[in-house]
């Protein structure tokens, strides 16, 4: 088992003006495992995966990612990140959309796109411009985009919502397929069935950190018997405190 670590925040805090969306982050995600993040809306999940990917920078502490400091261009073929509101070119096909991140990336292998289209189930979609896929076909073809590259590292903001069941499923199985060949996942979902496939999660809320543990660990430290009530657990916990 690699003790290697991927990602690691210091007291990582990120302010908007006023507004501290995240507060005294501090973590270790090792490497080749599902990481995540686990909250409501405006938990600072979403911020937290943007500062990963390097789109935003700290207001204070220190994060590095793949061995770098980020925000870092150096490590940024090694990063796929697929964000909560597709960034597709509506115009373009499926399949042209990702043949366009595929170059952008320098990806060589001429059956990757056909292989990731089919890993998301658009193969009969390709042709298909983005403006007339449902919302959850676009966030397939926006997974296909964040993978077509093989990262190092992959960042999942609610990937699987609007995914139908069996689909999902497979994304879940895909993921740890990736797992096993040494690829960081860092996902954020508010779903606890999602969270229970983690190898690790963070709790957060109100940009604070709840508690960080695997699911029967977390359960446990609450003395519950499912994720949701040990997430309440927690919260209710870090209110008595503060």
């Amino acid at each position: 088992m690699t003790t290697e670590i991927a990602i690691e925040t210091t007291g990582l805090t990120k302010r908007f003006g006023s507004i501290e969306v995240l507060c005294d982050i501090t973590l270790r995600v090792p490497t080749g495992q599902t990481y995540g993040l686990l909250g409501p809306n405006g938990s600072g999940k979403t911020t937290l995966i943007r500062l990963v990917a390097g789109l935003l920078r700290p207001t204070a502490g220190r994060l590095t990612v793949l061995g770098e400091t980020m925000p870092s261009r150096r490590i940024l073929a090694d990063i796929g990140y697929m964000p909560q509101t597709a960034a597709l070119y509506q115009e373009l096909t499926v399949g042209e959309n990702v043949s366009f991140f595929s170059r952008i990336y320098g990806v060589s292998s001429p059956g990757r796109v056909e292989e990731v289209l089919e890993l998301v189930g658009l193969t009969e979609r390709a042709d298909s411009p983005v403006y007339a896929l449902s919302g959850g076909m676009r966030q397939r073809t926006s997974m296909a985009c964040a993978l077509v590259h093989s990262p190092k590292l992959l960042l999942l903001d609610e990937p699987t919502v609007g995914v139908d069941p069996p689909l999902r499923v497979a994304f879940w199985q895909y993921f740890h397929r990736l797992n096993q060949e040494g690829v960081t996942i860092l996902v954020s979902s508010h779903v606890m069935d999602e969270a229970e496939r983690c190898d690790r999660l963070v709790l957060l809320r109100d940009g604070l950190i709840l508690a960080e543990g695997s699911a029967a660990e977390l359960r446990e430290q609450a003395g519950t018997s499912t994720l949701e009530e040990a997430f309440l657990r927690h919260a209710e916990a870090k209110a008595e405190l503060a």
